[in-house]
């Protein structure tokens, strides 16, 4: 894991992340993991979070952080994360370059 680079987020993925935090009064931390399961093995997972925990790799955009534990950041070094409007809906989604496979759901995720 000599190459690990920290995630980071889209101006537009920054603004969806400040809005839905002014909200929800909460600060304006988008906290990015990857559980088992989805179509393709690997999930991933977003939550507001009230902080950042020790281990966690930080990024900024706009003022907005985008964090991510150490185990997760094994899955996604180096994707980016942004926010997508179309007809099917919104939703974050996530260009990892090490995705060697995904699914239609944009949610899920092979190495």
């Amino acid at each position: 894991m000599a190459d690990t680079q920290a995630p980071t987020l889209t101006d537009s993925a920054a603004k969806r992340v400040a809005w839905i935090a002014e909200r929800q009064n909460k600060p304006a931390i988008l906290r990015l993991s990857v559980e088992g399961g989805g179509c393709s093995g690997f999930q991933y997972k977003f939550d507001l979070a009230e902080g950042q925990e020790d281990g966690d790799l930080v990024s900024e955009t706009a003022g907005v952080k985008l964090v991510v534990d150490p185990v997760s950041l094994d899955l996604v070094s180096g994707s980016e994360v942004d926010f997508v409007e179309s007809l099917g809906g919104a939703a974050f989604r996530v260009e990892n370059p090490q995705a060697a496979a995904g699914c239609g759901c944009g949610s899920s995720f092979g190495i």
